[in-house]
């Protein structure tokens, strides 16, 4: 079964009530739901924040992060993002993944940009890996998206694949692959919209559900196109 984690904050509180029982996620670069979300929840997701931070251009405090991670680690059902560098080199990646002090509860994150044998690598040594939509791959759901994540399922496919999950992927709920549980921040952003309402938008995505399993597809190569030809196959491509 997918799991949805719905993004926060997630204002009034009232409604935020709206959706106890669900699964959340909590970024430590705007933690202030964290402790109702531990109280309501039924499993809270810890975002390290590198994507806010980055896009702002503020700078992380990781120390900071493994201890704020640590202290909601007393809950069994929460697991936290290791912390990352977006447009960083494999080596700083790494390097962050190897000063991560709290063992499997925590989950690598895999760039859609980085070698493939670098997410071959991190499927082998942890037991869930978070995909990263970056580089040329930064929108989700362009036809290069598509094609990369294809051949990244294709790389790691067995009969048992490790926990993937989707980092700001709830638009592939109910797609064809085999993430274990996905992201957003839909209902925060969106929820006070005149049609929408909290509670059904969260139920809309829980019934969204993906395969358990992946079977090995073509992979299409995008080699020799140039960057307006990658453009017009980004914009012209739909979800499948």
């Amino acid at each position: 079964m997918t799991i949805h984690y719905h993004g926060t904050p997630i204002t009034p509180r009232s409604v935020l009530h709206t959706l106890a029982g669900k699964h959340f996620c909590v970024s430590h670069a705007e933690p202030r739901d964290v402790a109702e979300c531990h109280k309501i929840g039924q499993s809270v997701m810890l975002d390290n924040g590198a994507f806010s931070l980055w896009r702002a251009g503020k700078a992380t405090d990781w120390p900071g992060y493994y201890s704020w991670v640590d202290h909601w680690f007393s809950y069994p059902t929460t697991w936290a993002v290791i912390p990352d560098v977006i447009d960083g080199t494999d080596e700083q990646n790494d390097a962050l993944i190897a000063e991560w002090p709290l063992k499997e509860r925590g989950a690598p994150v895999w760039h859609l940009h980085e070698p493939i044998e670098r997410l071959q690598r991190l499927a082998d040594c942890w037991p869930r890996v978070c995909f990263g939509s970056s580089g040329q791959y930064a929108v989700v759901g362009s036809a290069l998206w598509h094609e990369r994540v294809t051949m990244a399922f294709n790389a790691i496919n067995r009969r048992h694949l490790p926990w993937i999950h989707m980092l700001r992927g709830m638009s592939l709920a109910g797609s064809h692959y085999p993430f274990a549980s996905l992201d957003s921040t839909d209902i925060a952003r969106n929820h006070h919209r005149p049609q929408n309402n909290a509670a059904t938008m969260a139920a809309r995505w829980d019934a969204q559900q993906c395969p358990g399993r992946w079977s090995v597809r073509a992979e299409q190569a995008y080699f020799g196109l140039g960057e307006t030809n990658k453009r017009e196959i980004a914009v012209d491509s739909t979800l499948t």
